[in-house]
């Protein structure tokens, strides 16, 4: 079974991957270069690609900066940092990227229609504190109704499934659930500062940190 996987590099998309793997799907990784902040995040996106042995990665560029929006594509607009849990929760953040998921996705199912996959993973979770509106159950079902509707494939009655096997996981777990499939974090980024090292301040660090901490298990990222 052919899958296209959205692969940022991340902790959650790499585990996605691993999963795919476990389900004994032959995977075509697809990644985004939209001028982030941190495309650092490619880097491990190609070295987790080629450590899972993926039969061949995509690497997607356009530039989102052309309109900004969130403080991923404006350098204008600053990260949080040194937030707490708690206060990650209140809001949609402002690393919020206007509709990226919709974005990805459409990718994802022009090159799975393409190549006649039968599934597109992606690492979206809806418990993660940050509460992405294209992050949530109820977007899932939507876009799995325009797979259904806006291919040739789906038409036919072989709708490309949309699998999110992260959606109702908490952080800890996805960690513990890549434990499992062998995931080397090592190779993984988070971070949403660009540089070369993880700032360990931002949300996305913040977040995973404290998961590895709650595990009581080191992560093998070096952090500034």
């Amino acid at each position: 079974m052919k899958a296209v996987i959205l692969l940022s590099g991340g902790l959650d998309s790499s585990t996605v991957l691993y999963q795919a793997l476990a389900d004994g799907c032959e995977c075509y990784a697809i990644s985004f270069d939209y001028q982030q902040r941190h495309k650092r995040e490619l880097h491990s996106a190609l070295a987790i690609a080629k450590t899972a042995g993926v039969v061949q990665n995509q690497i997607v560029t356009f530039d989102l900066r052309q309109w900004g929006g969130s403080a991923l594509t404006d350098d204008t607009i600053d990260l949080p940092q040194k937030r707490s849990l708690e206060d990650m929760s209140q809001n949609i953040p402002v690393t919020y990227v206007p509709a990226r998921n919709t974005i990805f996705l459409s990718f994802a199912l022009a090159y799975a229609e393409t190549i006649a996959a039968e599934r597109v993973y992606i690492g979206i979770n809806a418990l993660d504190y940050s509460g992405y509106p294209d992050c949530r159950p109820d977007y899932i079902q939507a876009m799995q109704e325009v797979f259904r509707l806006g291919t040739k494939q789906g038409r036919e009655g072989k709708t490309i499934t949309i699998v999110a096997p992260l959606l109702h996981l908490k952080k800890t777990e996805i960690i513990q659930l890549g434990n499992k499939l062998g995931v080397p974090w090592e190779l993984t980024w988070s971070c949403y500062a660009g540089g070369d090292i993880a700032c360990g301040v931002c949300d996305a660090c913040q977040l995973r940190l404290a998961a590895f901490v709650e595990l009581g298990l080191k992560d093998p990222l070096a952090y500034r």
